[in-house]
């Protein structure tokens, strides 16, 4: 599999459907050589899916739709997974819909994604007393950093089954900035953290915030949101992103309270 034919194949797919078909982590597995499935068309890559314990994601390219790649991709993630099969439909177009609904598949969860201004009203954050916040340190905090987000996201079927790996992968990226990465120390212990990305075209993203069970109610979350949103801002940001479940209430109000709205939305499929 010509790993360069997929890229071409998901830029192509990105700009006919306004939404990249595939998550960041499919395409750092692509990359690292854990490709997926692909159907071909005359020769050419025509269409590509992804599985790992998670989900699935696939993608047709916009020239060869409506030939039944679509279809042929999806029975095949389901006879790889061997069982229960769930799929990520990125945009929540309605072609992915009427597949879905076509192949028995019910619609079981949806990942917003909110945006706001960078510019504007943003409190400044109040740290609990006894609580510090430091930048990671890369070769010293990814395993205390991978014990609270697996506690952080014990139910949460893609973030909390992160391994050192997954972290590494993330780490050799040309995005990945330390001192954009907060951590919540209490008592010398790791307690929550603020991981932020940096896009291109000035989009500054609250990549993934966790606090560990045994510290909530100290306010963490705003806290350190916060934190990375100033930093994000600070280093030339003009807007703010992120992704969260519509199922976490609690999120979604703290986010709306900062001023985020819904831009968009991914749809799981099962």
């Amino acid at each position: 599999m010509d790993e360069r034919e997929v890229g071409a194949l998901v830029e192509r797919a990105t700009a006919a459907d306004g939404v990249a078909p595939l998550s960041e982590h499919a395409l750092l597995a692509l990359r690292a050589g854990r490709g997926g499935l692909v159907v071909r068309d005359g020769g050419a890559v025509a269409g590509y899916a992804h599985l790992d314990a998670a989900a699935g994601e696939l993608v047709v390219h916009p020239e060869f739709r409506r030939r039944g790649h679509g279809r042929a991709l999806l029975r095949a993630l389901r006879g790889k997974a061997g069982g229960p099969l769930r799929v990520w439909a990125h945009g929540d177009l309605p072609a992915a819909a009427g597949l879905a609904e076509s192949e028995g598949m019910a619609r079981v969860r949806a990942l917003l994604q909110m945006r706001r201004p960078a510019e504007g009203p943003l409190p400044e954050p109040v740290v609990a007393e006894g609580v510090r916040l430091r930048a990671f340190e890369p070769g010293r905090d990814e395993e205390a950093w991978l014990r609270v987000n697996g506690r952080a996201f014990a139910d949460h079927p893609e973030q909390g089954a992160w391994t050192i790996e997954d972290v590494r992968e993330r780490e050799a990226e040309d995005w990945f900035d330390p001192s954009g990465f907060f951590l919540a120390e209490r008592g010398g212990e790791l307690v929550g953290f603020h991981w932020t990305k940096r896009h291109p075209g000035g989009i500054g993203e609250v990549y993934v915030v966790g606090v560990d069970p045994d510290a909530q109610g100290l306010g963490l979350g705003r806290t350190l949101t916060l934190a990375g949103l100033h930093h994000l801002r600070e280093t030339g940001a003009g807007q703010f992103m992120l992704y969260v479940d519509e199922s976490n209430t609690a999120a979604v109000r703290l986010y709306e309270s900062l001023g985020f709205t819904r831009y968009a939305v991914d749809v799981m499929y099962e």
